[in-house]
This record gives C-alpha cells, structure tokens and sequence, in this order.
C-alpha cells in the first residue's frame, strides 16, 4: 500500500476538520438558543436532527438496508485504509547485518542514512546531499538527493555516489545490493553584473 501524499493528507484532513467543526458549532449554537437561517436542518433547541417519519421512510424498502450496510462498510474501510497509510512508517529504522555467526545485528537506519549524506556531500561538486532508507530491514533500499553545482557533470557525480557512498554503505553492512533511486539537481546562481 503506498501512503498517502502529504499534500492530499493534509486536504482531507483539514476538510473532514473544517466540515465537523461547522456542523458542531451549528448544533451548538441552536442548542444554546441562538436563532439558526431558515435553510438550516434545525429549527430551534428542541428540534430532532431525524424526524419519526425521516427515520422509517425507506424502511419497507427492499434495496435501503444493503445499500445502507454497504455504504456505511465502504466509509469503514477508507477509514481504515487512511490510518493504516498515515500510521505506516516510511523511513527504514534499523538495518540487518550478517555479522557472519548466524546471529546478526542491528544497524539503526538513521545511522546508515547520516554516513550516506555525509560521504555523498563530500564528493567534489556536490553542494547538498541528503539520504533516506527505505523498504525492509533484511533488503534496504535507499533515495539519495544531490544538489550538485552549476560545473559538475550528472554522470560524473552519479558514477561518484555509486562507486564511493554507496559501495562503502553496502559493504559495511554486509548487504548484497543497495538499490538506490537517486535524484540530481542543479544549483541556479542568480545572474551576476560585472563591471
């Protein structure tokens, strides 16, 4: 399951938040006696949300309790898919290495990702570098991104990072392969008046 983008996680959730505090807010206020608009769904502090009539209108309905039960069923489940992809941890924390005994260690995953960033910034040309692990603690994965100067060749830093950073993380941590999703960007200098 992948997680749920930051930006549409923060709509739903600022959404779902603005449309509960309104509706609360309006129970609130007709029930402390404050007049509602006539449009409004109450109409004054004694009212009902759901009427006796509004409540059994479709009860002899053949279609209204499956469709009922299973509207209600979907909304349970985006419920549950949306916490699970909010609760889900996207950064790898601890790393298993082959101590070579048959026992093993742990490698914390933010240990491995500062010896990462610290090596790839200082390969010749890279301004800013910053690793991230990801995947499973047996098969680690890692997204690395350079913001390399305006004179360095791509292929050249690339070839860098795979031949130095991240040779050195996969073999200190006894890993097989590293597969790496590498971003490179280029610094924009602002334009310079020479006199």
């Amino acid at each position: 399951m992948r997680a749920v983008p930051r930006v549409l996680n923060r709509v739903l959730i600022g959404l779902v938040g603005l449309v509960l505090l309104v509706i609360g807010g309006s129970v609130l206020a007709v029930g402390l006696g404050l007049d509602p608009p006539s449009w409004w769904i109450h109409d004054s502090r004694h009212d009902v949300l759901l009427s006796d009539a509004e409540r059994t209108r479709w009860r002899d309905e053949d279609w209204w309790w499956p469709v009922v039960i299973a509207v209600l069923a979907v909304l349970v489940l985006l419920a549950l898919w949306w916490l699970a992809a909010n609760l889900r941890r996207r950064r790898l924390t601890e790393v298993l290495v082959d101590t070579g005994d048959g026992e093993g260690a742990l490698l914390r995953g933010r240990a491995l990702e500062s010896v990462l960033t610290s090596e790839a910034a200082r390969a010749e040309g890279v301004q800013r570098s910053r690793a991230r692990l990801t995947g499973r603690r047996l098969a680690p994965e890692a997204r690395v991104r350079l913001r390399l100067e305006p004179h360095v060749d791509p292929g050249t830093a690339l070839d860098d990072l795979t031949t130095q950073a991240l040779a050195h993380a996969r073999d200190s941590a006894g890993l097989a392969s590293l597969p790496t999703e590498v971003r490179l960007r280029g610094v924009k200098h602002g334009a310079e008046r020479v006199s």
